[in-house]
């Protein structure tokens, strides 16, 4: 079975009107002496504050130098949550996204933890609002609930389990052998992806990352033609037309390791554009190119960049440390049970997988 729930309109012109407010953020130009000396003051702050900047891989190139050079990480979203778990700072920086500032306040109940940008959404997080959500649930009792990452503390406590797009396809091929039919949500790319090499039932919910979702097939093929010789790198929240066309499809710390350990010296990829930076660091004698999110005549609402995640800036990171401001708190009771759904996933990784590259081509 693969079925799934429509995402209501009005949701989806939320989605479209809060992307569009993302857009319009105003970000200051400053020179590069002026951001020498900002760069100085957070990296004071955060010493004083014993405070660590953990950043994703989607946000800018600055923010993410800087986590590296202050004792911070770079990574996608459950190891950042894990990162600020295993750090003894008493102040967790989130550079990203704001279901990753919950996701670290769930595991790291006792610390501080604040978002650079308050307003930093995401599509899949506004497209399954817990209300609709639980409803959901509650008309499938029957089945197994499993969330993405890319969720509110609320919907996360819902679920029975939490999982990330790099141990997706375990957990669900570990439930199905233990015949557990399953609900799925939100992205619907990512849940078909998993069901069509899983065999796996799964009910789904409808929603999509709008960056992912973006990337055409058909103007894939032809970038393929153009650069033969590229490896093509797809995340799987992209459609499965997309998906088809990968040589290796992954999590973003997935794509990142195959852009080092494959020997092709071009890739296409299909994922947000930030991930560049930590590919070209990693493997500089390489090209990227990111893949199309058009075909011809057609424009992009993306185009490969997560309007959200490019709200994050160092003058930004600079007022929360001055500030204190955008600190994320959760209702106990919800943390408690999103906890459970979290160290689930965390506890069944340790203990039976390390989570793999899928090499579907001939890269």
């Amino acid at each position: 079975m693969n079925q799934s729930i429509d995402t209501p309109k009005r949701l989806e012109a939320l989605i479209d009107e809060t992307a569009q407010g993302a857009r319009e953020i105003s970000h200051s130009v400053i020179d590069e002496t002026e951001k020498k000396v900002l760069l100085l003051k957070i990296k004071k702050l955060l010493t004083t504050q014993n405070a660590v900047l953990v950043a994703h891989y989607y946000v800018n190139d600055e923010l993410q130098d800087l986590a590296d050079a202050t004792g911070g990480t770079v990574a996608d979203s459950l190891e950042m949550a894990r990162f600020s778990f295993e750090q003894e700072a008493a102040t967790v920086i989130v550079a990203g996204v704001k279901f990753m500032g919950e996701t670290a306040k769930i595991l790291s109940p006792k610390k501080r933890v604040l978002l650079i940008e308050n307003e930093a959404e995401c599509s899949l997080d506004i497209g399954c609002p817990i209300d609709e959500f639980s409803t959901f649930c509650d008309q499938h009792p029957d089945r197994t609930v499993v969330v993405y990452a890319n969720t509110s503390a609320a919907v996360k406590a819902r679920a029975d389990w939490v999982v990330t797009s790099s141990i997706a396809l375990e957990v669900c091929t570990f439930l199905k052998e233990k015949g557990k039919k399953i609900l799925w949500a939100p992205d619907r790319f990512l849940g078909s992806y998993i069901q069509r090499e899983t065999g796996a039932d799964m009910l789904m919910w409808h929603g999509s990352c709008i960056v992912h979702e973006e990337f055409k097939a058909q103007a894939l093929e032809q970038m393929k033609k153009e650069f033969p010789d590229a490896a093509v790198l797809v995340h799987p929240e992209s459609a499965a037309s997309v998906v088809h066309l990968a040589d290796v499809v992954g999590s973003t710390s997935q794509l990142l390791a195959a852009s080092a350990e494959l020997p092709n010296k071009r890739f296409i990829v299909a994922t947000e554009e930030g991930i560049f930076h930590k590919m070209k660091q990693a493997s500089p004698e390489k090209e990227f190119f990111a893949a199309p999110t058009a075909g011809d005549g057609a424009t992009c609402i993306s185009c490969a960049q997560c309007p959200w995640m490019k709200m994050n800036d160092l003058q930004r990171l600079y007022n929360v440390l001055k500030t204190g401001q955008n600190e994320i708190t959760i209702d106990e009771k919800i943390r408690v049970q999103a906890e459970v759904s979290l160290k689930r996933m965390v506890d069944f990784a340790r203990e039976h997988i390390h989570p793999t590259v899928k090499v579907t081509g001939n890269a």
